[in-house]
Parts: structure tokens; C-alpha cells; sequence
């Protein structure tokens, strides 16, 4: 009989397990970052290139020029080339910023920025490397008096490092700048989900950009800016308490300088003051001078119910740079041609904690087909949202909204159908994406409310113009009808009571005359009518104003 002990299953299976890198994980799940397909790929490569130009750009408080190239190799490959005048990248940092999974400077600030996670360009990097095996090539430069650096580069997708395959000193005509090159699989067309639709929708929501853009058909298409003001630099600020979680909290007691809990509050969050800090603590039922590092999950627990029942004042909001009404609307008549125009920025406010605005803008007529569904653009933080429409938080208010009350056919379930085109941005420190591939947003209740009220300001300016358009058809309708009939009039009165030609052409014009007059009227009760509309529409905005005051204050 064999008395050999046999070895545990569990410990073979323990001789199998290993650490996973970021990059060997999206290597095989590449899919989670907006790889599905070849037509999304090159799209998606494109649009993470141009949106880190555009924050490199608007960082350094430059008016942002940037050339997009897209070469068709054959084959189904592509050249992909995108350059820009922004400050450039210095030379130590280039592999890791191109080479290297959630590498970056944003995921730890609360700000606005296009980029959050750090994934985006070495995403594309990584699409690259995986379908054509050629390096990724990168130029950058940082000033006229540096040189300009030139790299290849590899990831190293079981390290998540970055691999250099050459680097060199190259003579380059920009004074600062950054261009990269990458040879990927892709597939082209045009169409509402193109790379031509995202530059195009992308220069709507920045109009203070220029985008030159050459398809792989060669044809180049310029995107001009349509305004020379750069937009509001976000700035940096902390976390709000009433979104913090207690994991989250647990972390920061941890890792903080601070020596009381006093303290800890008023440098680790925004908008408490020692105030407030002692209010907190006191709700708590703990001391203000009790050390961070001493404090148990059960006593987090208690800070949280704490913070809960004090009144905070809400996080501020220079953290977010909106486009504004103003611009919004500059960039609709730049690229749609309508013969209405309206956009509506809502006053901030927050989810988790986290600062947010919503703005609408609307384009109405024009050459827009009126039996097509709405035209419904989605942006967030100034960036296009081109897939999932469905799964998304501002499709779902938009359905939601009654447009048939603003002069719009719809069914129940779907888009409004009419010639118009809706754009919804969000703007914040953090926008809740469904996936890491950012292309729709979850269904925070407060996010759809606003998305709503937003839709609605803009209802009312659409329906005040509708409704005006429609009364003047009316009229002008009647009028030629009556104009139509004068000449017969004057005939009729010459016949029956023997006017005189001169006396049948004093009462025609007689008769014209008094149509003026009434259209004059008509007019005159038409602009009324769009002063009473306005009125209403800042009842509106301060009845909601006074209704989310009082839900602050019950909170």
C-alpha cells in the first residue's frame, strides 16, 4: 500500500497564480476602452490623441491649432498622424506619458479636464502595437531655445513599461509642439459615427480652436476657430465632504499631515472652515483635537454621520470651465446652418459631491430634413459622444422631455422628429462614464434632472419662435389672400356706384393701407407676446432657483 501523502489541489493552483499587469489585461480586453471594431478604433485613436492636445493646449493657455492626418496604407492600415502648437512634453516624461498604462497628471485633481484616467494615448499606442507591431513615433519640443526629441517606443505589456526603440535629437521647424505617429488596423467611412463627425462636433463645443483635417481620401477640411477667447482655466480644488465614502476616508485619515481631526477637515476638504469643522465634530460626538492616524473604521462611521448632519455649503465652482451660452451658440451657427438659434447654461450643482453644469443649445430649420428624427449631440467636458447613445443619461431626458409642448411631433419612446438639433454638454471634476471608454453616462438622478431643466429653458425659446413663425405664415397667408382681391373690390364699387378710375385706385389703396396697418399691429402684439414669453421663462428659472434652495435646506 502507497502511504504517500498527496499533494493538496490547492497547491498546485497556488503555482499558477500571478500578478496581471494593467497592460497584459487590456491587451486581451482591449474592447473596454473603445477598440470593438476597426471603424471605432481609428476613431477612437484619433479623438484621445486630439483631446490631450487640447487640454495640453488650453493647460498652457494657448489658442489650440491642430492638424490631424489620416493616410490609408491599404489593407485595412492606417497612418494616423496629429500634431499641435501646445508646450510640448519634456524628454523624460515622453515614454511613460505615450508607453505606460494609467500614467498622468489628472486622475488625482478636481478639475475639469477631457482626460481622467490616465489610459487614453497609451490606449492607442497599445491598439497599435497589438494590430501592426510597428513602434508608436513621437516629436516633441518644448521652446525655442530646446531641442526637439524624437522616440520610437514599445509597451512592454507584462511590466506595463514603456520600451524605447530609438531615441534621437531632430531638427523640427515648430517651436513647441508635440506630433505622434501611429501605423494602425482601422477601417474608414463616413457618417454620423466618422472621424469627420467628431472633428466637426468637436469644433462646435471649441470654438477657439483650429482643426485642419486631411482624409484618407486626401480631400482637407479646415474646422477655423470662430473666437480668439480662450475658455476659463478650471482650477484645482479638494474634495467636498458630503461625497466622500468611507473607504475613502479611511485612506485620507491615513495618509494625512494633519495632527487633529480639526484640522484634517478644514485642509483636506473644501468649504469647511474651523467652523464648520467644530460643528461637525460636535454632531459626531467626537473631539476636534482626536489624531487621524487613531481613528477606527466605527468612530469613520460616526465622522460621516456627522458631516451628513451639518449644513455645507456646496463645492465651488471654479473647478469647471462651461463653454457659455454665448460661445455655445457661435459654434451651432459656425457648423449648422438653422434659422434659429438658442443656448441656456443652468447654475452649477452637485452629485457625490462633485461640482457639475449642464448647457443646452438648440438649432432650429434651416436646411435640416423635418421628417428625420432630432439631431442630438452629446459632449462631455467639451469632448463628443459618439457611441451608446442608448445606454446614455442625457438620450434618456431627452426622450422624457414633452417636446410636443414646444411645437415638435414625437412618439412616446423616441426622439422628437423635426428639423433640429439638440446639444447637451456636462462640464465637471468628474463625469460619471458607464465604461473606461467613455461614451455614455450613468443615470445619476441629479444629472437627469438638470439635463431636463436645461432641455426645457431651451423648449420655451424654440416654442416662443414657433409659435411667432406660425402666426406670421397665418397672416402673411391671409394678407395675400386679401391683397389678392383688392383690385376685384375696387372694380366691384366702380360698377355699382359709378366711381370714377382715379377715385377706384384712391380706395384700393385705402384698402392696402389698413392691411399695413393691421399687420403693424399684428406685429406690435407679436413682440408683447415674446416679452410675456421671456417673463415666463424667468418665473420659471426662479421658481426652480427657489425649489432647490428649499431642498438644500431640508438636507
Amino acid at each position: 500500500m502507497d502511504n504517500k501523502e498527496e499533494v493538496p489541489i490547492a497547491i498546485e493552483l497556488a503555482k499558477k497564480q500571478r500578478e496581471i499587469s494593467v497592460a497584459s489585461f487590456f491587451e486581451k480586453n482591449r474592447h473596454l476602452l473603445g477598440f470593438d471594431n476597426p471603424r471605432k478604433a481609428l476613431l477612437t485613436s484619433i479623438k484621445e490623441a486630439v483631446d490631450n492636445s487640447l487640454d495640453a493646449c488650453e493647460e498652457a493657455n494657448i489658442l489650440p491649432e491642430i492638424s490631424v492626418e489620416v493616410i490609408d496604407m491599404q489593407n485595412n492600415r492606417f497612418k494616423v498622424i496629429v500634431e499641435d502648437n501646445g508646450p510640448g512634453i519634456v524628454k523624460k516624461q515622453i515614454p511613460n506619458v505615450f508607453a505606460k498604462l494609467l500614467y498622468g497628471s489628472k486622475f488625482f485633481k478636481l478639475s475639469q479636464s477631457r482626460g481622467q484616467q490616465g489610459i487614453g494615448i497609451s490606449a492607442s499606442v497599445l491598439y497599435a502595437q497589438l494590430t501592426t507591431g510597428k513602434p508608436v513615433r513621437i516629436t516633441s519640443r518644448i521652446g525655442k531655445n530646446h531641442p526637439a526629441y524624437y522616440y520610437e517606443l514599445h509597451i512592454d505589456t507584462q511590466n506595463n513599461k514603456p520600451e524605447i526603440i530609438k531615441e534621437e535629437v531632430v531638427e523640427w521647424s515648430k517651436e513647441h509642439g508635440t506630433r505622434i505617429e501611429m501605423d494602425l488596423e482601422g477601417s474608414y467611412q463616413k457618417g454620423d459615427q466618422s472621424v469627420d463627425q467628431y472633428l466637426k462636433q468637436t469644433a462646435i463645443v471649441n470654438p477657439h480652436i483650429t482643426i485642419i483635417y486631411t482624409n484618407p481620401k486626401a480631400e482637407q477640411i479646415i474646422f477655423p476657430r470662430a473666437s480668439e477667447q480662450m475658455p476659463k482655466k478650471p482650477v484645482e480644488i479638494k474634495p467636498h465632504p458630503y461625497g466622500v465614502e468611507i473607504g475613502v476616508l479611511l485612506s485620507m485619515l491615513k495618509l494625512t499631515e494633519a495632527r487633529t481631526l480639526q484640522s484634517f477637515l478644514t485642509n483636506e476638504f473644501s468649504r469647511i472652515g474651523s467652523g464648520t469643522a467644530k460643528q461637525i465634530c460636535e454632531n459626531a460626538a467626537l473631539l476636534p483635537n482626536t489624531k487621524p492616524k487613531e481613528i477606527s473604521r466605527e468612530i469613520a462611521e460616526k465622522l460621516i454621520e456627522g458631516i451628513k448632519k451639518t449644513k455645507i455649503i456646496s463645492p465651488p465652482i471654479n473647478c469647471i470651465s462651461p463653454i457659455g451660452e454665448e460661445l455655445l451658440e457661435k459654434g451651432l451657427r459656425k457648423e449648422i446652418n438653422a434659422e434659429f438659434y438658442a443656448a441656456v447654461t443652468r447654475a452649477p450643482s452637485v452629485y457625490r459631491g462633485n461640482p457639475f453644469i449642464v448647457e443646452a443649445g438648440i438649432a432650429y430649420g434651416g436646411q435640416q430634413n423635418a421628417e428625420e428624427s432630432m439631431k442630438l449631440l452629446r459632449y462631455a467636458n467639451r469632448v463628443p459622444l459618439l457611441y451608446q447613445q442608448g445606454a446614455c443619461a442625457v438620450t434618456r431626458s431627452v426622450i422624457n422631455t414633452a417636446w410636443r409642448n414646444y411645437g415638435l411631433n414625437q412618439s412616446k419612446g423616441a426622439l422628437p422628429i423635426g428639423p433640429i438639433t439638440v446639444v447637451l454638454h456636462i462640464a465637471s471634476v468628474w463625469v460619471p462614464f458607464t465604461s473606461e471608454s467613455k461614451e455614455a453616462i450613468a443615470h445619476y438622478p441629479e444629472l437627469i434632472k438638470e439635463i431636463k431643466l436645461a432641455l426645457q429653458d431651451c423648449g420655451r425659446k424654440l416654442a416662443s419662435y414657433v409659435g411667432k413663425r406660425r402666426r406670421l405664415q397665418y397672416e402673411s397667408k391671409k394678407r395675400d389672400y386679401i391683397q389678392k382681391f383688392i383690385p376685384h373690390v375696387g372694380e366691384a364699387l366702380k360698377e355699382l356706384i359709378g366711381l370714377k378710375e382715379n377715385e377706384k385706385k384712391e380706395v384700393e389703396t385705402l384698402l392696402v393701407d389698413i392691411l399695413e396697418k393691421s399687420r403693424g399691429k399684428l406685429e406690435q402684439i407679436e413682440a408683447e407676446n415674446l416679452e410675456y414669453d421671456e417673463e415666463f421663462a424667468k418665473i420659471g428659472r426662479e421658481e426652480e432657483t427657489e425649489e432647490s434652495e428649499e431642498k438644500d435646506e431640508k438636507e
